[in-house]
């Protein structure tokens, strides 16, 4: 089979680094996307997907921590004290009634920027708390809006309530520092933390130290259980107490003992709404956004992303990974795996999130996983119509299937592997076929030796056969390559397939020449040679020129015995000739008779050949099963 660039080209995408190729291309796709940015959205997905997984109950999740507490600016408050904004009394009010409980400090998601008649009043009630927390805030062109003098004089701390909104409408992120080179301004969780340490200093919370090069300095949200926003007052989490109940007094001195507490609006309607990835519709008030933050500080569980370059490592090693597993599995096998491995990464990724905070990226590295899978395939598949186009013309679709299953063991090193095997081999030719040769003019010789040659090809790869050569008008086949085979009952099946060939042969023989004796054309009569030996099967050429045959003294057998139908099968009705060996095998199917003994040329052993007479007559077995079907069927004793 002279095919010497398809398999070549073939050989090096199965023996070289054309393997990984599918992996390699993936890994460098996703890298160049995460640089890029282009897994963004996606990842942002999956951050809401980790926060799904983990609440459905199967790896433990945070519940608010319980020294948080919300004073809710909400319905009922509203329709108490009437439409927002209040007069600033009404916070004097609820600072006096505070001062029962003793938080441990009170920050107002309120920002107080314009002055009022009341703000001396106010002042001393922050002053006399010595623990309030006030808010700052930006305008449309990026002012700072700081509380008013009288109030900040007093305050304890300021801290902004800026928040990043991503463009899906979800927080994930806090800007827990706003640095500029004159001043750094922490969030209001973060300053109420700093407050919060300086009244218990003996248990004292890890403060995110500002960086003044980085202008917005974030952290990433890990979002406590989800706010139920359908329940009322204390069934919140965190417990959340009506503005109205707190100032008449409508609580327990431990509601907000050495607490922080988070005053800011809870009524549905006002404009600090917002969403987080368990609380996407309906939204949530942004004085749970606070709350979150200070949650994640007061319990160190800020999450962390991976670092970019563990990021890209890992992108790196997913493609070849994924490549080197699928690569030698079936199509079966690969779908299974190719199933089995994003579960696998996504429990990794959800354990990693629930027990460390560690939030790895999901989505590339599963679309790669999923890209590799497709890629294998894809190049798989470009492989066996190489391979099936390199064959189709020579061996039957199910014999280049089987080949395809076993590449690896037929393909080695760039050629097609050297394999001692036990294999039928069978020869064919014209008789007479030089003076038929004279007679007709080359193209129509040709046109006649073609159509001989397509119906006995048909014959042999319908019966597995697969055509070594065709020599002229001869034909040199094997049964039972390239693929060795291990077994007697393997081998049998070979010296029948080839006899069924054979005798397929003369059927179609009948038929070829009645439509040549109409065409006016030349009859054909041929004879077949038949043995079962060890052979070698390979590659056999130069750099230049590549078929693939079998040689060994089987061959040279099988072309003598063959070339003995002239004188042998005369007067046959079949022109098969065969060797004692073949016939071993087939003696249980096929009648024969031995026709002659002789000592082969190189051979130390006598030669006995057969002539096929036809297959072993049924009837006895038929008749047999008839008996006991018919309940006739008597043993002696």
């Amino acid at each position: 089979m002279a095919a010497k660039s398809l398999i070549q080209r073939f050989q090096r995408s199965l023996s070289g680094t054309y393997p990984w190729i599918p992996g390699v291309a993936v890994a460098l796709l996703s890298v160049g996307m995460w640089n890029f940015g282009r897994w963004e959205t996606l990842e942002r997905m999956g951050y809401v997907a980790l926060f799904k997984t983990r609440f459905l109950n199967v790896l433990p999740h945070p519940n608010w921590d319980e020294r948080i507490a919300v004073i809710g600016i909400d319905e009922a408050s509203l329709k108490k004290y009437g439409q927002f904004p209040w007069s600033r009394d009404r916070y004097v009010q609820l600072l006096q009634a505070l001062q029962k409980s003793r938080p441990a400090a009170i920050g107002f998601d309120i920002k107080f920027v314009d002055s009022s008649p009341v703000d001396a009043e106010f002042g001393k009630a922050i002053a006399a708390a010595e623990n309030v927390v006030l808010a700052r805030g930006w305008d449309n062109q990026g002012q700072v809006l700081e509380p008013v003098p009288v109030l900040a004089e007093f305050a304890a701390n300021q801290g902004h309530i800026l928040k990043e909104v991503d463009s899906d409408g979800i927080t994930r992120k806090a800007p827990i520092w706003v640095n500029s080179p004159n001043f750094s301004i922490p969030n209001l969780g973060l300053a109420l933390i700093e407050v919060y340490n300086y009244y218990n200093p003996k248990n004292t919370v890890a403060i995110t130290q500002p960086i003044p090069e980085i202008k917005m300095q974030n952290v990433w949200l890990n979002w406590p259980k989800k706010i139920d926003t359908t329940a009322k007052g204390r069934q919140i989490q965190p417990k959340t107490y009506s503005f109205v109940d707190v100032v008449e007094g409508r609580f327990k001195n431990q509601d907000f003992a050495n607490k922080i507490v988070l005053v800011g609006f809870t009524a549905k309607g006002l404009e600090d709404q917002m969403r987080s990835p368990l609380n996407l519709d309906p939204p949530i008030s942004g004085v749970y956004f606070h709350a979150a933050v200070i949650d994640n500080l007061l319990n160190n569980r800020l999450l962390e992303r991976l670092p970019n370059s563990s990021t890209i490592l890992l992108l790196l090693l997913l493609g070849p990974i994924t490549n080197g597993i699928l690569l030698h599995l079936n199509l079966r096998g690969r779908l299974i795996v190719t199933l089995i491995l994003p579960l696998v990464y996504m429990g990794v990724a959800a354990i990693a999130f629930s027990f460390y905070h560690a939030w790895l990226p999901i989505a590339a590295p599963i679309a790669s996983i999923l890209l590799t899978a497709v890629g294998v395939q894809l190049r798989e598949q470009s492989e066996k119509q190489q391979l099936m186009g390199l064959f189709e013309k020579h061996v039957a679709p199910e014999t280049a299937n089987l080949i395809w299953e076993h590449k690896e063991e037929i393909i080695q090193d760039g050629e097609l592997e050297a394999q001692e095997m036990v294999a039928t081999v069978l020869f064919m030719d014209i008789r007479g076929f030089t003076s038929i040769s004279e007679k007709l003019p080359p193209r129509e010789l040709l046109s006649w030796l073609n159509q001989y040659l397509d119906v006995m090809s048909d014959c042999i790869m319908n019966y597995g056969g697969v055509i070594d050569k065709y020599i002229g008008d001869a034909i040199m086949a094997g049964f039972g390559i390239p693929q060795a085979r291990t077994t007697t009952e393997e081998i049998k099946q070979d010296a029948i397939n080839a006899i069924a060939a054979s005798i397929a042969m003369h059927e179609k023989l009948k038929e070829l020449n009645q439509q040549l004796r109409e065409e006016g054309k030349p009859e054909i009569q041929f004879g077949i040679g038949i043995h079962t030996g060890t052979l070698v099967a390979g590659s056999i050429g130069g750099s230049r020129r590549l078929n693939y045959s079998v040689v060994g003294d089987t061959v040279n057998v099988t072309a003598r015995i063959e070339a003995m139908n002239k004188e042998l099968t005369a007067d046959k009705p079949y022109k098969i000739l065969l060797t004692s060996e073949t016939f071993d095998y087939v003696s249980d199917r096929y009648e024969a008779e031995q026709v002659a003994t002789m000592q082969l040329r190189g051979r130390q052993q006598e030669t006995i050949i057969y002539n096929i007479v036809g297959e072993r007559a049924l009837e006895p077995v038929a008749e047999l099963a008839s008996t006991v079907d018919s309940g006739q069927l008597t043993v002696d004793s």
